[in-house]
């Protein structure tokens, strides 16, 4: 599921996925290395959240964000 986001709030998922994504190595992703680096997708998005890892594990850790963009996706179903 892919979870939209405002442009007012790239910079507030960027900054989780640089401080709190265990995965996210000098803006690499480490579950999608297959033997070469790749960018971590997330920083690369500015219209939602693609990985299933930092929807899941990294997110949540910003609770007012996250309800933020809970919210505003449940309106668009």
């Amino acid at each position: 599921m892919i979870l939209k986001i405002k442009p007012s709030q790239v910079e507030r998922v960027n900054t989780l996925v640089r401080n709190l994504c265990c995965n996210c190595i000098d803006r690499n992703c480490l579950l999608l290395d297959d033997g070469e680096e790749h960018n971590c997708i997330q920083l690369l998005c500015v219209s939602g959240i693609y990985c299933n890892y930092f929807r899941r594990a990294v997110l949540l850790a910003d609770k007012r964000l996250y309800a933020e963009i809970i919210r505003q996706n449940q309106k668009d179903i």
